[in-house]
């Protein structure tokens, strides 16, 4: 896979709470330079980075972001909102509490609201893998299959661990054909994206690709 094809695959993400205006804008900038799948932003900046990406790239954002408990009706309003004001993807992050205590009917309740909030748009679910079981991920890759979201994806980026090589071919294995798998938080190299990629991961959500293509020091999520 040559560098044009892999930069496909990628979720150019910035979730830094201290990112300033600027850095947003090379963010953007940068996505549209590399031709990336999407930008990953903080919701707060969807409507002026979308008005500058203007279709070139599409602006993707995170919903009940990093903890996943906020209240179903709080993340609705928070995706509706980003979908109004240019987002064409939305990462939320499930309740991992309810996840971890089982209760798999209240998180795919969770899910499918988020699914109606969304239809239209590309829906992908964080189950923080870094925090389960190999029993609850599979549990949740049968609840993701039943919910319609168009993914699955391994973390947030601000757990103990992001995605890791045996994770995606787990979620992959179990999770249905029709749902995708975005590996995402401590993908380092150029080496390992690829990997996750044959692993079966179809997006990546790093903020370190792009820079190691750059030739930047890569650091960051």
């Amino acid at each position: 896979m040559d560098i044009k094809q892999l930069l496909s695959h990628v979720d150019h993400t910035l979730l830094t709470p201290t990112a300033t205006a600027m850095d947003y804008v090379q963010i953007c900038d940068d996505g549209i330079k590399y031709g990336v799948a999407s930008i990953c932003i903080s919701p707060s900046r969807v409507a002026e980075i979308a008005a500058r990406a203007q279709g070139r790239v599409k602006v993707c954002t995170v919903v009940g972001f990093p903890n996943g408990y906020t209240d179903t009706k709080a993340k609705v309003y928070e995706a509706e909102t980003a979908i109004r004001q240019g987002a064409t993807e939305i990462d939320m992050v499930i309740d991992i509490g309810r996840a971890k205590e089982h209760h798999y009917a209240t998180v795919l309740a969770d899910i499918k609201a988020l699914r109606a909030a969304t239809a239209g748009h590309i829906l992908k679910v964080i189950i923080e893998t870094a925090c389960l079981t190999d029993d609850e991920k599979i549990a949740l890759c049968h609840t993701v299959s039943e919910s319609g979201a168009d993914y699955i994806k391994t973390s947030t980026g601000f757990a103990s661990g992001g995605a890791t090589f045996e994770d995606v071919a787990l979620l992959r294995k179990h999770v249905a054909s029709e749902v995708k798998v975005k590996a995402a938080g401590g993908i380092s190299s150029l080496e390992d994206a690829r990997r996750f990629i044959e692993l079966g991961a179809d997006r990546l959500g790093t903020s370190r690709i792009v820079k190691l293509v750059q030739g930047l020091d890569a650091a960051g999520y």
